[in-house]
């Protein structure tokens, strides 16, 4: 601060053990520098002040500055403070610790009146501002090391790739990632962890009392033997007489093809209000049989699930009475029924859905309408999903990327491409009848993948 702003300044003697030495107005303390004291000068309105200078040097000295009450054993008196030199007062502060500086420094700037403003520059030169920033802010300037750090000496004490090798060795120990130490085992659990003691887990659920020809697997790795076509039609015939008629079964297994078809078609990417100029178009192609009027109930739910559907079926005189009730509730939906070639898109469509194969009536394949479907069917480069076909490579005309099985799979060949198990409701008692040992593979669904092993 200015000269002009002190109206008057007094020195309050702060009496400590063994201290008698008080600093006057006219005294001068000896310091251990020489030519460094307390001087008293006239100020500009006649009041008497203190400056504490160095003779030797014009620089301006503080004014001694109050101290937190915590900190009182490293605070000196004022006497004491002007006996010193500015080089002591200047190596006392500078061994002070840097929290005590930041502590005294935010209490001196708390403590300032409310009113006062910041004072102006007073035109001191910049290596006298620079020594009382020193003072203020500055560390030991001995402390400050001559050399740089070598980074690459000290990276190359570290052993990364032994480090490395041991999180790995941990995490495939544990089967979990750990955050601190890789010997640290982790003290809690994950969220999907069994901390409970478990039975083993038991793979082959489904026994059947004949060697299987051919096993498949499901994503859990449960084990899902194939059946023969005589077991598996005397199963449908158990369930039939239990009370899961055909028409039961129809409906369950459209349910089952229609949900799988519409996923293969996109799902709700696909089939939402914001692509109905894109509705998907599926061609179901359709035999005078059982697996004929499967196929018509899968196109009906299609239908309902706003699908473009056409339907093939050849022209009989006389029509099973599954197929003609089919027939009647298909016609009420806005599906297409063709009875020739012709009338199926020459474009490709979306999907195919192969129905033709049966097992009882291979005679149909040498028929006219049949070789001409089938042929359509491979130019039309649209994938194929078949519905429960049948066991012989030669009765399958159209090569399917998809098979979907009813209950249990059949021990089907390559050209079935990928196979897919439905659960048609047969319950479990049903299966024991017959002699298979059956435990359900489908856990929360009812169309699962089958892998062959």
């Amino acid at each position: 601060f200015r000269a002009g702003d002190i109206t008057e300044l007094k020195i309050l003697e702060i009496p400590g053990p063994g201290d008698s030495r008080q600093c006057g107005d006219s005294q001068q303390m000896d310091t251990g520098i020489p030519g460094v004291g307390c001087q008293v000068g006239p100020s500009q309105n006649g009041t008497g002040k203190i400056l504490k200078k160095p003779m030797s040097s014009s620089a301006p000295q503080n004014i001694p500055r109050r101290m937190d009450t915590k900190s009182q054993d490293i605070v000196i008196s004022p006497q004491q403070q002007c006996s010193k030199s500015y080089m002591d007062r200047h190596m006392e502060t500078l061994s002070q610790s840097k929290g005590f500086r930041r502590r005294h420094n935010s209490w001196s700037s708390s403590s300032r009146h409310p009113n006062q403003v910041t004072p102006k520059k007073s035109g001191l030169k910049n290596g006298q501002m620079k020594s009382k920033d020193d003072e203020c802010f500055g560390d030991d300037i001995d402390e400050i090391p001559d050399t740089d750090f070598d980074f690459e000496g000290n990276l190359a004490l570290f052993d990364k790739a032994a480090v490395f090798e041991e999180i790995e060795t941990y995490e495939r120990r544990s089967g979990t990632r750990s955050r601190g130490t890789p010997s640290e085992k982790p003290a809690r659990y994950r969220h999907d962890e069994n901390i409970l003691e478990s039975e083993p887990i038991v793979y082959r659920r489904i026994v059947v009392p004949q060697n299987p020809h051919k096993e498949f697997c499901t994503d859990s790795g449960l084990v899902v033997p194939s059946v023969s076509y005589e077991l598996h039609k005397k199963l449908l015939s158990v369930a039939e007489k239990h009370g899961l008629t055909l028409e039961r079964r129809l409906e369950m297994t459209g349910v089952c093809a229609s949900q799988m078809a519409l996923s293969l078609l996109g799902g709700p990417n696909r089939l939402n209000p914001k692509n109905v100029h894109q509705r998907p178009t599926v061609a179901l192609l359709c035999g005078p049989h059982v697996k004929g009027a499967q196929g018509i109930s899968c196109g009906r739910h299609l239908s309902n699930h706003d699908v473009h559907v056409i339907l093939f079926l050849p022209n009989f005189v006389k029509m099973l009475e599954s197929i003609t009730n089919e027939l009647n509730l298909f016609s009420k939906t806005q599906g297409q029924q063709v009875s020739s070639v012709k009338d199926l898109p020459a474009t490709p469509v979306d999907l195919v859905i192969n129905c033709l194969d049966c097992h009882e009536n291979a005679f149909l394949r040498d028929q006219p309408w049949y070789k001409a479907v089938v042929d359509w069917a491979n130019q039309n480069r649209a994938p194929v999903l078949s519905i429960d076909p049948p066991i012989s490579e030669m009765e399958l005309g159209i090569d399917a990327k998809w098979s979907l099985a009813l209950g249990l799979p059949l021990p089907l060949g390559e050209r079935a491409g990928r196979v897919y198990l439905c659960d048609i409701g047969i319950p479990q008692k049903v299966f024991q009848e017959v002699g298979i040992n059956y435990h359900s593979p489908f856990g929360c669904k009812f169309v699962i993948p089958l892998h062959s092993t």
